[in-house]
């Protein structure tokens, strides 16, 4: 039973492992597409663009035409006029009295305004112009941010089926020494001690087994979140080698590329020009503008009055230059100012904040990648040795000078070993795209030269 068991372990983790395995790069370009998060960010920045094209109708002609129709009322009173005729001479201190006391009244008004000189209008618009490089530097930071949970999804499901495949290769190891000690201690060879040890391992490992299943279907399901693939046979491929840093660059350039690309430094560099151009907006002076503008206005209202039936109309019209001068009497436009001016301060302390967290980013990174590479060689002989170690351990139980006790231990020793080298080689992947997210470089160049390390038969 405990043979059958083992086996039917191993061949569950066989069937996760022929299952097509997907790589980093291909769970990238789905996730660019099906991801949220990212799909939210986008949209977004494609919001944002629309804000240059505000920022030239600012400049442009602003037409509005008015109607209006309804019932009115209109009284005029002249006294005092001079009244002059051919035919009726001259004559002073005339009056004329109209009245509509209700009628059909109705205006119809044209104006058309050409902004010519404005610094309130100049602010505003350079500010939307901000905005939407703004926009576009959260696309790029939603868009590296997207790479590394792409990249942390992706390799737990690598680690978790990479588990699943050593538990049960251990599992196996674990049955058969039970099997063997079991036999022995009938034939009085071992203590019964034996038996009992190894029957205690084998149902820790199975245990162990059956935790790093459901672990596999967690990820699964998250790495299908994230990608929009289907999760039945979605598979992660494991790294068998490290990552290449042969193009790793000093740490003096690494954060150099990090200043000069980080999608959250242009963002926060943005702002700080956005509060600027704010301030200047708010600034004294700021409001007076120049326009041209043009009207055209028809009043008529008819209808009956004190005095019998009655019309009136009214044309007017201009075409000139408006100066317009506001005067700040209640400091309203000081107050704000002022506020501006500590908003520019508020956001230049953020960009210094946000340059200090790059960089201690790039430099974690960069220093993890440096002592990662030893801290792997390291690993790699420790595996060597925990692999000797059991075959050593396996011949000395054979030959009686190893207990089973040894051999359990060896066993999962190999399996500790295995399953270390394999996590320190997942975390220097990470942290290559960690020093490159800083500097706002996860592409599918780096995403392709980090699948060259993946093997998808080991670890599905």
């Amino acid at each position: 039973m405990r043979w059958r068991n083992g086996i039917a372990a191993v061949l569950l983790t066989l069937a996760w492992e022929g299952a097509a395995a997907l790589d980093l790069a291909g769970a990238w370009r789905a996730a660019l597409a099906a991801d949220h998060e990212y799909g939210a960010a986008r949209a977004a920045g494609l919001a944002g663009q629309t804000r240059r094209a505000q920022a030239d109708g600012l400049w442009r002609p602003e037409v509005a035409l008015a109607a209006t129709a309804g019932i009115g009322i209109a009284e005029t009173a002249t006294s005092g006029a001079r009244f002059a005729a051919p035919g009726f001479g001259q004559s002073n201190g005339v009056s004329f009295n109209t009245s509509v006391n209700h009628g059909a009244s109705g205006r119809l008004a044209l104006t058309a305004r050409h902004p010519l000189i404005s610094a309130e209008r100049q602010a505003a618009g350079r500010r939307l112009e901000i905005g939407a490089e703004a926009a576009t530097r959260e696309v790029e930071a939603a868009r590296q941010a997207l790479g590394l949970r792409v990249a942390e999804t992706y390799f737990d499901l690598a680690v978790a089926a990479e588990s699943a495949r050593v538990l049960a290769r251990q599992r196996t190891a674990v049955d058969r020494a039970l099997e063997q000690a079991r036999e022995r201690f009938a034939l009085g060879d071992v203590p019964v001690t034996d038996v009992h040890e190894a029957a205690a391992r084998a149902e820790a490992v199975r245990a162990q087994v059956l935790a790093a299943q459901t672990e596999i279907a967690v990820r699964r399901a998250a790495l299908a979140d994230i990608t929009g693939l289907d999760a039945d046979g979605l598979a992660a491929a494991a790294p068998v080698r490290a990552v290449p840093l042969a193009d790793l660059p000093a740490l003096p350039a690494a954060l150099a590329a990090a200043d000069a690309g980080s999608p959250l430094l242009r963002l926060r560099a943005a702002d700080v020009e956005a509060a600027r151009q704010e301030a200047a907006r708010q600034a004294a002076g700021a409001g007076t503008a120049v326009d041209l503008v043009a009207q055209f206005a028809r009043d008529r209202i008819a209808g009956s009055g004190d005095f019998g039936s009655a019309t009136a109309g009214a044309t007017s019209g201009l075409v000139g230059v408006q100066i317009s001068v506001p005067f700040d009497l209640g400091g309203v436009r000081r107050a704000r100012h002022a506020e501006a001016l500590h908003l520019v301060e508020k956001a230049e302390a953020e960009l210094r904040r946000a340059r200090q967290q790059v960089a201690a980013q790039a430099r974690a990174a960069w220093l993890a990648l440096d002592a990662g590479r030893a801290r792997l060689g390291a690993l790699a002989e420790a595996h060597k040795a925990s692999l000797a170690r059991l075959d050593a351990t396996r011949l000395g139980r054979a030959v009686g000078h190893r207990t089973t006790l040894d051999l359990l231990n060896a066993e999962a020793d190999a399996a500790q070993a295995e399953l270390g080298l394999l996590r320190a080689r997942v975390a220097l992947a990470m942290d290559r795209l960690r020093l490159a997210a800083a500097g706002g470089a996860i592409d599918e160049a780096l995403l392709t030269a980090i699948d060259t390390t993946l093997e998808p038969a080991s670890g599905g």
